[in-house]
């Protein structure tokens, strides 16, 4: 018991300690705009990770005499679409999901056991003597049970994000394949909308214009979300975050 004490008054310090730190951070920056990030190489935040996939085997190119064309070349033409580290491309979010679940589950079950002895070669009459009394031989055992359980859930969902965002090619993989991440921040007021998107394309796949639907980008991922004074209201307070985890009931 004491252990657990301290431990949820060590990870209660700890919630206090980054409470103050963020406070601090907001009490430096009263009466002001929030500020907006830099801007950096993608590659160089902390965490990055080049992406690393199962390639093909790469297809050389042959030259033919008399010809225009090579074997294994992507494109007839050179045009000005995304191609290699550093080119940008447009991407074109599309995001509308609709979702409608409902489950309904029942069950029920009933068990009994029934045990005794009528006969046992004439000794059941003699079960007196290390049985309770009122014992009845054909009787000794009988259990009974019942349960029931019911359950309803519905899931209703309805999202829908529809903007572009310009995202930087990070990498090149071995069959051609670009790795692109974006990220976009608008101010308004006190509030900043930040959108994040980062995934796998085709070349191929890039419009005359250079852009690129989202619904084409292989392990997609896209985030819409804010900082400001409205997100930092809706947020519980730390103290309330760590109780809800801590707290079983």
């Amino acid at each position: 018991m004491s252990k657990i004490i301290l431990r949820t008054a060590l990870l209660g310090l700890v919630a206090v300690s980054l409470g103050a730190c963020g406070a601090a951070d907001r009490l430096a920056n009263v009466g002001r705009v929030p500020t907006l990030s830099a801007v950096d190489d993608p590659t160089a935040q902390p965490g990055y990770k080049p992406v690393s996939l199962p390639m093909p085997h790469p297809e050389p190119a042959s030259f033919q005499a008399n010809s225009l064309w090579r074997s294994g070349s992507r494109a007839f033409f050179k045009d000005q679409r995304a191609k290699q580290v550093g080119d940008l491309v447009t991407v074109r979010v599309r995001v509308t999901d609709k979702a409608n679940i409902a489950n309904t589950t029942k069950r029920a079950r009933t068990n009994g056991e029934d045990f005794g002895v009528e006969n046992a070669f004439g000794f059941e009459n003699k079960s007196d003597k290390f049985l309770p009394d009122g014992a009845v031989p054909g009787s000794l055992f009988k259990t009974d049970s019942n349960s029931s359980s019911s359950g309803t859930g519905s899931v209703t969902r309805s999202e829908q994000l529809v903007t572009n965002v310009a995202a930087i090619v990070t990498q090149v993989l071995p069959n051609g394949n670009l790795v692109v991440e974006g990220k976009q921040e608008i101010r308004v007021n006190f509030e900043i909308r930040e959108l994040i998107v980062a995934g796998v394309i085709r070349p191929e796949d890039i419009e005359s214009d250079n852009t690129i639907d989202s619904t084409k980008i292989a392990q997609a991922r896209i985030a819409y979300g804010g900082r400001g004074q409205i997100s930092d209201v809706q947020q519980p307070r730390y103290g309330q975050q760590v109780m809800d985890i801590l707290l079983p009931f």
